[in-house]
């Protein structure tokens, strides 16, 4: 089954869209001067608003500006829209101070736009009129010197009005701007205890409300036993069912574990549903295949297929990775619970992975269901999901954290290749980073990104930049 086939079997998470505010502007002192100026502009102004409009946003458009005081009847729309990005389109000269307001009383991220009419001017027919409209570069230095001194994080794309690279480069920032919109209202589950020993996996979960604007919920394995403990018999044979059409279930799956895997599957969907989540983390040790133990181990099914419609859950209590897999989401790439297993310097490829949960996105086919009767250094039995990453580029995208504990985008582009891989019911792929891997390793290891990431598809390094930038973290890129 494709992975078309199965986002249509498993309904997707909604959340709040994306809010992108639009504001155009130029300097009204031109409008008596150049009779002809104004409407050009106007128009160049509602060719950008369509553009923006056909983006996966709502947008947000306040209209043209020509003065401080329309600057400042702008910023209050905008403040009032609590937009995750602002688009201020400079149509052509305007003074620093039309714009300054707007961006210092809606405490929204900014990104300046200057797309001139078309490729280059017609100098043996343009009059001064006609050269203005060509001059929205002109004020951009000013802007980015005020910005700095007023502590304001500067961005910008110049360009021409129908240049698609230049409409490739605002699509990154419109991608940032998802990342930032899900991740200031995103509800993260974290169930359970953290791995015994697993010092990088601690979070302070006051950080995430911090840094972000994020909401941590704290849950019990017995909010999940409860609700377990709820699900009928018809209800877990209609979730075998739909496991069936999404997976191919390999010979070792004992019918008694693919049961208790669907139980716990439509439990775990109630409580995503009950606590409004957008990720979740989980890990319970257990003890002697008591009730905690194997809630612990049948938790890979359902986790899966929670990730598949856009809610990261994963195991060992990774906090900061279901944040990274909700970024590389949102910006259509999937993301899937990764971390090194292996390096082959034959064919200088790093061979990465995990056990339990996955991203049926990544997959290169159908995803299987294979059963084991332990699960390495954890304890329980069950099934897991089993697939190879598809073929072609990918991007690493996890959350390090520092000494004083900042935290940071850290990406690395690779691309998966074919070869041999393990079949021992993990996600497992091969990746290509171009150099040799062990080298590889030392670098991606220096930045502070602890043990495991998500794997997106596409070569995404450039959104995920764009998306620290407006989150106000730091990037770094192996």
């Amino acid at each position: 089954m494709s992975t078309t086939d199965i986002a249509k079997l498993l309904s997707p998470k909604l959340r709040r869209q994306t809010r992108v505010g639009l504001v155009a502007g130029g300097l009204g002192t031109y409008w008596p001067q150049f009779p002809g100026l104004l409407p050009q502009l106007q128009e160049s102004a509602s060719y950008v608003s369509n553009r923006f409009q056909d983006m996966d946003a709502q947008v947000i458009d306040v209209g043209f500006i020509s003065d401080a005081q329309e600057g400042d009847i702008a910023a209050e729309k905008l403040r009032v829209a609590d937009c995750d990005l602002i688009v201020m389109f400079l149509t052509t000269y305007l003074t620093s101070s039309m714009v300054l307001p707007i961006a210092q009383r809606t405490n929204t991220p900014v990104l300046v736009i200057d797309l001139q009419p078309t490729e280059k001017m017609d100098h043996a027919s343009f009059d001064t009129g006609l050269w203005l409209a060509y001059c929205g570069q002109c004020p951009v230095p000013e802007v980015g010197n005020v910005f700095r001194r007023a502590g304001i994080p500067f961005r910008s794309v110049s360009g021409w009005l129908r240049q698609e690279t230049a409409w490739a480069r605002i699509e990154q920032w419109i991608h940032a701007a998802h990342v930032r919109a899900a991740l200031r209202h995103a509800r993260h589950g974290l169930m359970g205890h953290v791995y015994p020993g697993m010092l990088d996996v601690s979070t302070d979960l006051t950080l995430l409300p911090t840094t972000f604007g994020s909401h941590v919920e704290v849950l019990e394995f017995d909010d999940l036993r409860v609700l377990v403990d709820e699900v009928s018999e018809r209800e877990t044979a209609e979730r075998m069912d739909l496991a069936r059409k999404i997976f191919t279930l390999d010979a070792t799956v004992k019918e008694e574990d693919f049961a208790w895997g669907a139980r716990v599957s439509v439990a775990l969907d109630r409580l995503v549903d009950e606590f409004e989540l957008d990720s979740l983390a989980y890990y319970h040790r257990g003890r002697n295949g008591e009730q905690h133990e194997r809630l612990g181990a049948g938790m890979i099914l359902g986790a899966s297929l929670l990730t598949a419609r856009g809610i990261p859950a994963t195991g060992e209590y990774e906090l900061r990775t279901t944040v990274a897999q909700l970024a590389t989401q949102v910006v259509g790439a999937g993301g899937s619970f990764c971390e090194i297993q292996a390096l082959n310097f034959d064919d200088n490829v790093v061979e990465m992975g995990h056990d339990g949960p996955a991203h049926l996105a990544v997959s290169a086919g159908a995803p299987l269901l294979r059963g084991l009767g332990v699960y390495h250094g954890k304890r329980g039995w069950g099934v897991s999901v089993e697939f190879d990453v598809q073929h072609g580029p990918v991007t690493l995208l996890g959350l390090g954290q520092d000494r004083d504990g900042a935290l940071a985008f850290v990406a690395s582009e690779g691309a998966v290749v074919p070869g041999p891989l393990l079949e021992i019911g993990n996600t497992t792929s091969r990746v290509d980073f171009g150099r040799d891997p062990g080298e590889w390793v030392d670098d991606w290891s220096s930045t502070g990104i602890g043990h495991h990431w998500s794997l997106s598809i596409g070569h995404r390094a450039a959104d995920y930049k764009a998306a620290a930038s407006l989150l106000g973290i730091e990037f770094r890129l192996v």
